[in-house]
């Protein structure tokens, strides 16, 4: 079902890990008219949202990034031309690791619909990305059925006691 309008394979896989784990289902997916919809009062996974990824990132920092760029992320300048798995470099202040480089993590948000229609919000900067590019502030967007090394999806859920 993954095509331009929805983070398709990403929702379905929180879809079934809180089916997993036995929390209702963060979306209600419409195969037929192709439409995933975000239930926000479900406490299932999901994709976090552009404010979410930013705040997680920056842990309570202020600056651009929450240390040096060579200790906190893989990017172009010591990524080795190559994807890294997670944990490889330092976390950020609240023990999250690789928030910025090694891969652009969607968001749900859509990046400018009245300019770029459906495309979404990538966060964080790949492994082949410019230091530039690997900051908390920096957003990137795309369609959803775009496929590369660099590009995956953070988890994020939603506190059930509010």
């Amino acid at each position: 079902m993954a095509d331009e309008h929805t983070p398709g394979p990403a929702v379905e896989f929180c879809n079934a890990l809180s089916a997993r784990d036995g929390l209702p289902p963060a979306y209600r997916i419409d195969a037929a008219a192709e439409e995933i919809e975000w239930d926000r009062g479900a406490g299932g996974y999901r994709l976090p949202t552009e404010a979410e990824w930013e705040f997680a990132c920056r842990a309570a920092t202020t600056g651009p990034r929450y240390g040096p760029l060579d200790d906190i992320a893989w990017y172009r300048g010591n990524s080795g031309g190559r994807v890294h798995e997670v944990g490889g470099k330092q976390p950020n202040g609240w023990g999250l690791y690789d928030m910025l480089g090694n891969v652009f993590e969607w968001c749900w948000d859509l990046y400018d619909p009245q300019v770029y229609g459906s495309y979404r919000v990538l966060r964080g900067g790949g492994w082949f990305d410019e230091p530039w590019s690997c900051r908390a502030s920096v957003r990137h967007r795309s369609m959803t059925s775009y496929r590369i090394d660099d590009v995956g999806f953070r988890l994020a859920i939603s506190r059930s006691d509010r």
